[in-house]
């Protein structure tokens, strides 16, 4: 018997739906949002604010030396001899000679230099002078520059790069700053980031409490928003202010992972035109509330933002 165009359409049709089905399918086995939390640490309400269920704010150090809460005369004193310091998570970090972590901003510039820092920014994140800063042992002198401020002061430069020290470390070996905003990051004595190792764009790792987990290329931990959709389409339901405290994880190859299912690994384009990585085609983001590589402190955010499995599914919802 010959197959009628309506027969035929209705085939193509069926194709079309298992297509999307396939990449970008419904979860199976998903608990309600009011399941238990697994690791929660904060309280509903909203998208959570940057801070909220925060822990104590503690860094691996080597040095106890307390350089004073909240002394900025400290902090915009000179560097004296930059030295390299041992992290447990980063690897080597580049100290002044006090042991005072150094930092680079994203929003900056190496080529050519350029500090995009001012004002309360500068406040919160003091310039290093240039001045009387030399190398020390392990560190390339060939690297070290300055840069002119907009208000006309020098700031030492590292590969290009404008280095800052941040207020709220306050002993030698604090790395309080390290991720904050998803655009602070300590500096390696090379000027690039500081790392143990390169990472993929996304990878896991193995949690104390939560298992499993996605973190991204800085390994910074991966979430997702109860409140976004994965079918038949991903769809971000985080916009606006929702953004400065839960950055979009941007596209990432997929032989750029390890360890991650591969199945609806993909990207899309959100609303606002910004194009956002996906797991098993949810939406994933960073949290500004982590301090530093291994921090989890948007886990069970407001109730709705939680840590990612590598097959996608949310920490503590998605387990049951």
């Amino acid at each position: 018997m010959k197959t009628s165009w309506r027969n035929a359409s209705l085939v193509a049709s069926a194709a079309v739906v298992l297509a999307l089905t396939t990449a970008c399918g419904q979860e199976g086995g998903t608990s309600s949002v009011g399941s238990q939390n697994v690791g929660a640490t904060a309280a509903a309400g909203g998208y959570g604010g940057v801070g909220s269920g925060l822990g104590t704010e503690t860094s691996p150090s080597a040095s106890s030396t307390s350089i004073g809460q909240g002394n900025l005369g400290a902090q915009s004193a000179s560097a004296g001899k930059l030295e390299v310091s041992a992290n447990a998570e980063l690897g080597k970090v580049l100290t002044d000679s006090n042991g005072l972590s150094l930092y680079r901003f994203d929003e900056d510039t190496a080529e050519p230099p350029k500090s995009n820092c001012d004002g309360t920014c500068a406040t919160t994140w003091p310039p290093v002078p240039a001045d009387d800063a030399s190398a020390g042992a392990g560190i390339d002198k060939a690297l070290l520059g300055e840069v002119t401020r907009t208000d006309g002061t020098k700031q030492l430069t590292i590969g290009g790069w404008p280095a800052y020290r941040y207020a709220k470390d306050t002993k030698a070996g604090d790395l309080t700053g390290q991720g904050v905003g998803g655009k602070w990051y300590a500096l390696a004595p090379t000027g690039k980031k500081a790392t143990l190792a390169s990472l993929p764009g996304l990878s896991t790792r193995n949690d104390p409490n939560l298992g499993e987990i996605v973190v991204d290329k800085n390994g910074m931990t991966v979430y997702r928003f109860a409140k976004d959709k994965a079918w038949p389409e991903p769809v971000s339901n985080c916009t606006g202010a929702c953004l400065e405290k839960w950055p979009v994880v941007g596209p990432v190859s997929a032989n750029d992972t390890k360890d991650v299912q591969k199945k609806g690994l993909m990207s899309f384009t959100r609303s606002d035109g910004v194009k956002q990585q996906t797991v098993n085609c949810s939406p994933i983001y960073t949290f500004a509330g982590d301090k530093a590589a291994g921090d989890t402190n948007g886990q069970g955010v407001g109730g709705t933002w939680y840590a990612v499995r590598p097959n996608g599914d949310m920490v503590g919802i998605s387990d049951k």
